[in-house]
């Protein structure tokens, strides 16, 4: 199972856990944004309890403006990344996933429902680039992990891929880029939801590609995403 079909399981299990009036509304008052349906909003109401409370997750602000369109790039070590990141935004997150994760026997409905866009990593990935380019024009949150697939600290380093600042590039939009740290399964995707972490979202200011070259815009975020513990800084 790949780390987007992982998130709609997990949240599943979790969910019967949450039965009742009672239960609706501690998701309710956890929601903090405002995916555009009740249930939807729920459901992040539930994401952020179950990484802050199992997974003792703790993450710096998110930057991101009210509106507007926003990339949003992270390292990649797990399967819990994309819980992580919806528990440590106030905006609807839309990820950009692999077409046979998106296809996946009983799972599509949640993916279209939360907006993820699938793309063809066989090559044909032009349909999920024009995707992500209108999302961002309507002034929404598009997240990806540039590494393409999850990648440690501890791997042999690995380019980034370009798309990212293309999109930025042709889009306008800044580049928010964010470092998980702290997962137990890291390197895994089921065990990394269910062994239980310390999870941290380091977060680090906008990065505006627009008029930088790509080279140059890829640099950058790979200093910030394979960063330690150092210090590092975005202008």
């Amino acid at each position: 199972m790949d780390v987007y079909g992982l998130l709609a399981v997990s949240i599943g299990a979790v969910a019967v856990l949450w039965l009742g009036r009672k239960g609706l509304r501690a998701l309710e008052a956890a929601n903090q944004a405002d995916w555009g349906s009740r249930w939807l909003n729920r459901l992040d109401g539930l994401t952020r309890i179950f990484c802050r409370r199992f997974h003792r997750f703790e993450h710096d602000p998110v930057p991101l403006n009210g509106d507007g369109p926003a990339l949003l790039v992270s390292n990649h070590v797990s399967g819990l990344d994309p819980m992580l990141i919806v528990a440590a935004c106030r905006r609807p997150v839309r990820f950009i996933i692999a077409e046979e994760q998106y296809r996946r026997f009983g799972l599509t409905w949640l993916f279209r429902a939360i907006g993820c866009i699938p793309v063809d990593r066989s090559g044909a990935a032009s349909r999920a680039y024009r995707a992500a380019l209108s999302a961002l024009a309507a002034g929404e949150v598009v997240a990806l992990f540039p590494h393409g697939r999850i990648h440690l600290d501890s791997d042999p380093p690995r380019p980034l891929k370009p798309g990212v600042a293309r999109m930025a590039q042709l889009s306008g939009a800044p580049i928010y880029p964010v470092r998980i740290e702290g997962v137990r399964g890291e390197g895994h995707v089921v065990q990394a939801v269910l062994i239980r972490s310390h999870a941290r979202l380091r977060s680090f200011p906008p990065l505006q590609c627009r008029e930088l070259p790509i080279a140059d815009c890829l640099e950058r975020l790979r200093e910030v995403l394979d960063a330690r513990r150092e210090n590092v800084a975005v202008n």
